[in-house]
This record gives C-alpha cells, sequence and structure tokens, in this order.
C-alpha cells in the first residue's frame, strides 16, 4: 500500500485510505500532496474508519467525496469549461478564467491539466475556434463579425489560428458544404514519411489503401460508408469524398493529420529537459487519430495481448464480415449495430477467443443501445471519459489511456504497461531492462502535459525511420 501512495497510484483510489499522524489527515493514495515517511502512515478501509481514528479529510484530495461518488472540484472545473465553450468572447484571457475558477494560478493550471489535458488559454482558443466554425457553417456574416462573436483580438489572428488548427483559411472552411474536394495545408516540417508509415501499417487492410503517395480509406460518416482518397504532398494534402458531408471529412482529414495538435510545443519541451534527442528528425510528428471511437474501441478490444500481425488479421475479418463493402472492394468499419446482431459463436470462427468476442459484442450493443454515447466523450473532461470507458467490460487502463489518446486527442495519455513505451523508454534513458510499470509513471511525469505526444515518440524511437 505505502509503495502505491508513492507512486500515486489512483488505481487504489477507494481500495484504501492513507492517514498521516504528523499533519492529522488521510489521503486517496494519489493524493498530489507530499509523500510522508512511512513511519507516520496508517491504512484505513474506509473513511469512517480513518475519522474514528481522530483524522479529518484531506482538502486537496478530498477523500470523503470520492467516497461517496461526488467530485465537486472536478465538477466546478467542468461547469466553467461549459461556461467557455457557450460564450468564449466573457473570458478575454486565462487570467479571466483562472479568476472565475476562484482558485490561485498555480492550482487553477494544475487542475485544467489534470482533468482536461489542458491549459486554460488553450481551452479558450478552443472553444474560440469552435463558436467560429459554427457560425462559419450557420450564417452568412463577415470574418471581422465571427471573429469578433468568438472573442478574438483582431481577423488576422483569428485567421492564422484557424489555419493553424485546421489547416484551411475560414473562408475556404465556410465552403465545405458545397464541395467534395478540399486542400488542407501542412504545417512546415510535417514528417509526411511518418505519416505514410501510419496510414499504411497494414499492408492487408481491408479498409484502406495507401500506394505511394495516394491514400484511400472506406470510413463511416453519419450519413452511412464513403471513399475518402487523400493526395500527399510535402506542403498539402487534397482530399477527396465520394459521398456525404466534406465538413465530416474534413474533420476526419484533420484527425488523421493530427493537425491540431501541439506538436511545436512539446518539441520544445523536450529540449528543456535535455531530451532533444527523442524528437530529432520529426519535430512535428503527429498522432494519427482513428476515423472513429468506436473504430478505436474495436482496435483496442482486438489488439489485447495479441501480437500485431494477428491483430490486423482478425481486424481485417470483423469488417469483412460486419462491414459495408465498397466498389473497390474495401469494406468501411462497421457500425456498432452490425457487431451488436452478432453471437459470440459468430466470431469464434473467425479465431477470435470467447471472451474477445464478449467484449466486443457487449460494447457494441451499449454504444448501439445508447447506453454507452461516444459522441458525448469528446466534449467531456479527460477525467470523466477515463471514469466511463473504465466502466465498460473489457476496456482495461492501457486500453482507455490508448482510446483517449489515439480516438479522444487528450493531450496526456500514456497506456502504462505497452511494450512499445517500455522498449523506447529503455533506448532513450540506455537503461539496463525495461521498465515496471512504477518505474514507467515516474519516468513519463517529465513529459506532463504532453504525455500522449511522449508516447508517440517512444513508439517510433527505437524503429529505423521511414523512408
Amino acid at each position: 500500500m505505502y509503495a502505491r501512495v508513492l507512486a500515486g497510484d489512483a488505481a487504489y483510489n477507494g481500495r484504501f485510505f492513507t492517514g498521516v499522524l504528523t499533519t492529522g489527515i488521510y489521503c486517496l493514495p494519489s493524493c498530489k500532496a507530499r509523500k510522508p515517511r512511512l513511519e507516520n502512515v496508517r491504512f484505513f478501509p474506509s473513511c469512517e474508519a480513518a475519522r474514528g481514528s481522530g483524522l479529518r479529510a484531506c482538502k486537496k484530495c478530498h477523500p470523503d467525496d470520492f467516497a461517496r461518488g461526488a467530485d465537486p472540484v472536478l465538477e466546478s472545473i467542468e461547469t466553467l469549461v461549459a461556461e467557455i465553450r457557450a460564450e468564449p468572447s466573457a473570458f478575454p484571457d486565462a487570467r479571466a478564467i483562472v479568476l472565475r475558477s476562484g482558485f490561485g494560478p498555480t492550482r487553477a493550471f494544475e487542475l485544467f491539466r489534470q482533468h482536461y489535458h489542458a491549459s486554460p488559454a488553450d481551452l479558450l482558443v478552443r472553444a474560440r475556434l469552435d463558436r467560429a466554425k459554427q457560425r462559419l457553417l450557420a450564417t452568412r456574416a463577415g470574418l471581422a463579425e465571427i471573429a469578433g462573436d468568438a472573442g478574438f483580438e483582431s481577423l488576422s489572428v483569428f485567421h492564422e489560428q484557424f489555419r493553424q488548427r485546421f489547416g484551411l483559411t475560414p473562408g475556404a472552411y465556410r465552403e465545405l458544404p458545397g464541395v467534395t474536394s478540399f486542400t488542407v495545408t501542412l504545417p512546415p516540417g510535417y514528417p509526411l514519411a511518418y505519416l505514410r508509415r501510419a496510414l499504411g501499417r497494414d499492408s492487408h487492410s481491408v479498409n484502406e489503401r495507401l500506394t505511394g503517395d495516394d491514400y484511400l480509406g472506406a470510413v463511416l460518416l453519419s450519413s452511412g460508408p464513403a471513399l475518402l482518397s487523400l493526395k500527399l504532398s510535402p506542403a498539402t494534402v487534397r482530399a477527396e469524398i465520394n459521398d456525404g458531408s466534406a465538413v465530416e471529412a474534413h474533420a476526419l482529414v484533420v484527425g488523421l493529420l493530427g493537425l491540431d495538435q501541439a506538436a511545436a510545443a512539446f518539441s520544445r519541451l523536450a529540449g528543456k529537459i535535455g531530451l532533444t534527442r527523442l524528437v530529432a528528425g520529426r519535430a512535428e510528428l503527429r498522432i494519427s487519430q482513428t476515423t472513429s471511437v468506436f473504430e478505436g474501441i474495436l482496435w483496442a478490444i482486438i489488439g489485447q495481448q495479441i501480437n500485431l500481425p494477428f491483430a490486423y488479421r482478425l481486424r481485417s475479418r470483423l469488417f469483412t464480415l460486419t462491414g459495408a463493402r465498397q466498389e473497390n472492394g474495401l469494406y468501411a468499419p462497421p457500425a456498432p449495430a452490425a457487431i451488436a446482431r452478432l453471437e459470440p459463436s459468430d466470431l469464434l470462427p473467425l479465431q477470435f477467443s470467447r471472451q474477445k468476442a464478449d467484449y466486443l459484442i457487449a460494447t457494441a450493443r451499449l454504444v448501439a443501445d445508447g447506453q454507452l454515447d461516444l459522441k458525448a466523450l469528446r466534449a467531456l473532461s479527460a477525467t470523466r471519459a477515463e471514469r466511463t470507458l473504465l466502466a465498460v467490460r473489457g476496456l482495461g487502463p492501457w486500453s482507455v489511456n490508448y482510446l483517449m489518446m489515439r480516438s479522444l486527442g487528450f493531450a496526456d495519455c500514456v497506456p502504462y504497461g505497452d511494450t512499445g513505451v517500455t522498449s523506447g523508454l529503455k533506448s532513450l534513458f540506455k537503461l539496463e531492462a525495461k521498465p515496471d510499470i512504477d518505474a514507467t509513471r515516474r519516468l513519463m511525469a517529465v513529459f506532463s502535459p504532453y504525455r500522449s505526444m511522449a508516447t508517440n515518440h517512444l513508439w517510433q524511437y527505437a524503429q529505423p525511420a521511414p523512408a
């Protein structure tokens, strides 16, 4: 138990409570307060037992709230974020957000990074851009009016931040509903070879195909299956969708390319802590997102505890069985309802284990029945999204962190226990052996609040650079 306290392991919250005799306080194992000495610690099975020994609840980690299922600090931050998203122009800068939070600057920044994996300033920019995107599509108001309504200080700032995050000018974004193709601009130094590796990692995939710089993927839009084609070049990517909304297709492309991720900020952090070698040759590396959260869930369950080539084969068999076949022979990822209709016996002949089949079908049924709202996950705090996903049978800590970084875009996740991460850390820090989970947690802490980016770089670190 003391080892779990030193590790700050949130997985043990509620399983026991830590009493510190010298301060008279009891805490959760994950409490961020200074770690007590072992001789000053007692462990309790409940808050009641700790109070019975004369201790009082910590005001930093709020163990009583956790024990009864409440989290007032998280709820206050979530309420504030909802206000920012509803009316971003009401907050002129990050200081206004901190003042509204009621916490001091250091504590406020800590809470935003813990629960949203973002600073107040970054959340404000995202809220302003989201408001602007909504108005661009819903009105014919002038760009200056839209920029002011969203809270941007000038039209030039609005234009530049919009283009950096989405690869399009605001004017070009406004025209998406009437087109079937568009061109996004890549950031300077974008490592196209690594994108090719990500898009073409399964050479036998039944839902996507990469030939040189031409990518073709079968995707599932809100209107149904469609084909997304990309023409890759060092400065731009030309995209075309054969059916459905170009607005949806643009969102998929932004995710596949990772355009709205803070690659430059992570590279600066790596340099600041003396680990420039981690990002050498790929400072602008991004995390290619899955085309949907449900596709990410399927992959996370399929890929558990089996080797990569076999996982690819299982995914192809599932897509062929349940996905919509396109005219070129590719299969779109299946809708949740298509898998929900199956029974485990349908997947056993495809070499799925009974347990894996059970997990896939049960999760698909949760989504199809509306009990697991995947669309709503994107708007939740990272803390709330993690708790929601961990409650799904078949999704453990590795799967949930993988989903959060590759399907939901959260910036500070680590799939602990991942062999690619531990192999990368071993090489990066020249360790004699791969680190265990506690050592991984300590080593990865230096990369916060960009541990998702660090994970992606570590996956590449021990591999040869792509041609």
